[in-house]
């Protein structure tokens, strides 16, 4: 289990915990992520500060605060 943060581009994943305060936690879950939720890093900035992934075929751009509260279970990662 790692945060997304902490993930390579082309990281696939099963989220399986958020660790978030309100109202971030609201904002996330407004979007389909939850626990369960499949997810994969598509991009980040230079500088890491904003994170492109996808879950369920919609593209979601996350905050650093936001990626680094989202922890999953690495699946399957590019070289």
């Amino acid at each position: 289990m790692k945060p997304i943060t902490a993930c390579k581009i082309g990281c696939e994943g099963v989220i399986v915990r958020i660790r978030a305060k309100e109202p971030i936690k609201g904002r996330l879950f407004s979007l389909g992520l939850a626990k369960g939720s499949r997810v994969r890093i598509l991009d980040h900035t230079l500088a890491k500060q904003t994170w492109e992934i996808e879950s369920d075929g919609t593209k979601i751009a996350l905050r650093d605060e936001e990626a680094e509260s989202i922890f999953i279970e690495p699946k399957e990662c590019a070289a």
